[in-house]
């Protein structure tokens, strides 16, 4: 993302392609009886997923914008809140227990709300006592990780929004949550600037406390094979744990500017920064460095 230009980086070909231009009017593609559909202009952007080319994006404004990559034009876009607490702070594309494609939308305004990923039709939506922050499914579809201004973290029914369990230790807001591919383990980011692990099976504490360096907790993504948890502070620090040994081994990466965001390759061999420092804004690449060791063959 920069300016008002979604741009896609091609790791093998190193080169970018403008994919989104939201500085000018962006229409729809999809009609249909009942969809809330509405043209849009100048969103700027507050978060945005990517899963199987189909981006969703959020705007300061309650718009929500989705479109496939591998296709023309914007395919749904709306502003889902008008009020005061209109921005949207995550946005999620994930799989239900069925199968079918769901986006999940939390914003200020103390809501998720929930979109079929292939009509983008109002599925459902479920309403919180403090602003959310952040979302995240299980890998499953099952469950939701609820996390906001509160220092109490909320693991909910992702098909219904029925409170099932509380998860407490952290000081302050959360910002961030990422669950293990096993779907056993949850990591919450807060603005004490901890990550907690917690087992899903037995809530009453948190499995072990990660510590950031100076800022709080904002972006926390695993590696597909759940080898690695990468845990990123607003500007300066990422830190990745080595989850096979109890979350003890970690490389920093220590680098300057403010940290718009991160993301592992689905092969597990690159991790991606950006940064959205005014001065220094750019994408980082870091390639995962494999020491295989050998025994001697005695013949």
């Amino acid at each position: 993302m920069q300016n008002y230009s979604v741009m896609h980086w091609s790791s093998l070909q190193q080169r970018g392609k403008e994919v989104l231009n939201v500085a000018k009017p962006i229409a729809p593609t999809q009609q249909r009886t009942g969809l809330l559909s509405k043209s849009l202009s100048r969103v700027q952007i507050s978060t945005m997923a990517v899963k199987e080319n189909l981006m969703v994006a959020g705007g300061f404004q309650g718009e929500l914008i989705c479109m496939y990559l591998i296709q023309p034009g914007v395919a749904f876009c709306t502003r889902i809140t008008t009020g005061e607490n209109a921005i949207t702070n995550a946005v999620d594309v994930y799989h239900s227990h069925n199968g079918s494609m769901r986006i999940m939308v939390a914003n200020n305004d103390a809501q998720i709300r929930v979109f079929d990923a292939e009509t983008f039709a109002s599925l459902n939506t479920f309403s919180f006592d403090w602003s959310v922050n952040n979302t995240s499914v299980s890998p499953d579809g099952k469950l939701l990780a609820v996390l906001g201004d509160s220092a109490e973290c909320l693991i909910a029914d992702a098909n219904s929004g029925k409170v099932t369990g509380s998860l407490k230790g952290h000081l302050d807001y959360s910002f961030a949550s990422a669950w293990h591919p096993n779907g056993q383990i949850l990591a919450t980011g807060n603005q004490d600037t901890t990550c907690r692990l917690w087992d899903i099976r037995n809530l009453t504490q948190s499995l072990a406390v990660l510590k950031g360096n100076m800022g709080a907790v904002r972006g926390l993504k695993f590696t597909s094979d759940g080898q690695f948890l990468a845990m990123a502070e607003p500007a300066d620090f990422v830190h990745v744990f080595d989850t096979q040994s109890d979350y003890v081994k970690c490389q920093e990466i220590d680098i300057f500017g403010e940290i718009a965001g991160m993301s592992f390759s689905p092969d597990t061999e690159a991790l991606f920064i950006g940064i959205a420092d005014r001065t220094y804004g750019s994408l980082l690449e870091f390639n995962r460095r494999h020491c295989n060791f050998y025994l001697d063959s005695i013949f």
